[in-house]
């Protein structure tokens, strides 16, 4: 039995912790929980409305919509996984040169300020005088307006969105590789099995949990971007409508309209689907997430 002594001080160790997680995290839930369930005054103030900003949500096509584009985008994003596991294979290659420079220059979009992202990637899909187009337009094709087009704005944005995931994830992946022991490739070498059959029968199945990690925080990320659509999309362009995402509806809500309420009522809905989904992959990687 722990004497009275030994539980104070481990009290003691944590409260750093639980006061931190307590001001930075559940005070603020709490408040937006209480916010979502008012409506904001024109000079200050709130009035107790109960669910009605959920009931107006529930109800409002631009909410569907947002929903919608951001569930898209999710997806897409979601894509790139396997490409990062592609990536970080190449890399693990035994004896590879430069593979700490390779590393850098994957891993840099991660460091790199949003603003300079997005700002550079709108110059790659302008339609009239962007890189991408003047590439389509040697082979003969006629590119689109990306950024100005509702039906390819949002999948120009995820494709920024991929680039930018791609290194980082590709580190994580490679870290896993790097872990799996090597007599397992060693043994499938002996049984007559190339290469193609030991990715698929050894390195995918033991990488499952690194995939499930990298799957479930690539899908966070996802499902609260803002930043690329906030600088890649113009205020008045005829595409905002197909690439408005939840949290970007939260921005004009809260901060351009100036009604609070109903913004915190988006970001609990917003709280609510990133619970629900994640809780739902916890339950199926059970079925395919492979642990040593």
């Amino acid at each position: 039995m722990h004497s009275r002594r030994e539980w104070a001080w481990g009290y003691l160790l944590i409260a750093p912790m639980a006061l931190g997680l307590a001001v930075f995290y559940l005070w603020p839930i709490a408040q937006t929980l209480y916010l979502s369930m008012t409506e904001s005054g024109v000079f200050g103030g709130y009035t107790w409305v109960g669910t009605a900003n959920f009931a107006d949500l529930f109800t409002d096509e631009e909410m569907y919509g947002a929903l919608g584009n951001t569930l898209l985008y999710s997806v897409l994003v979601l894509a790139g996984v396997p490409l990062s596991i592609v990536v970080a294979a190449l890399l693990n290659v035994p004896g590879l040169r430069g593979l700490s420079i390779y590393r850098t220059l994957y891993f840099l979009p991660v460091v790199t300020m949003p603003a300079a992202v997005g700002l550079t990637w709108s110059y790659l899909f302008n339609g009239d005088f962007g890189a991408i187009n003047h590439v389509l337009g040697t082979v003969g094709i006629d590119g689109p307006y990306w950024l100005g087009d509702p039906d390819f704005a949002i999948y120009a944005i995820a494709v920024v969105g991929i680039w930018s995931s791609i290194g980082y994830n590709a580190v994580l992946f490679l870290a896993g590789l790097q872990g799996i022991p090597r007599h397992y490739y060693e043994a499938a070498e002996i049984d007559g099995a190339g290469r193609l059959r030991q990715f698929f029968r050894i390195t995918l199945p033991l990488l499952t949990p690194t995939t499930f990690f990298v799957v479930v925080i690539t899908m966070i990320n996802a499902l609260q971007v803002f930043d690329l659509v906030y600088l890649m999309i113009d205020l008045k362009s005829p595409a905002l409508e197909g690439s408005r995402t939840i949290v970007y509806l939260f921005y004009e809500t809260g901060f351009v309209q100036n009604q609070r309420g109903l913004a915190a009522a988006i970001a609990v809905i917003l709280l609510v689907l990133i619970l629900v989904l994640t809780a739902i992959q916890f339950r199926l990687q059970k079925k395919w997430v492979h642990y040593e």
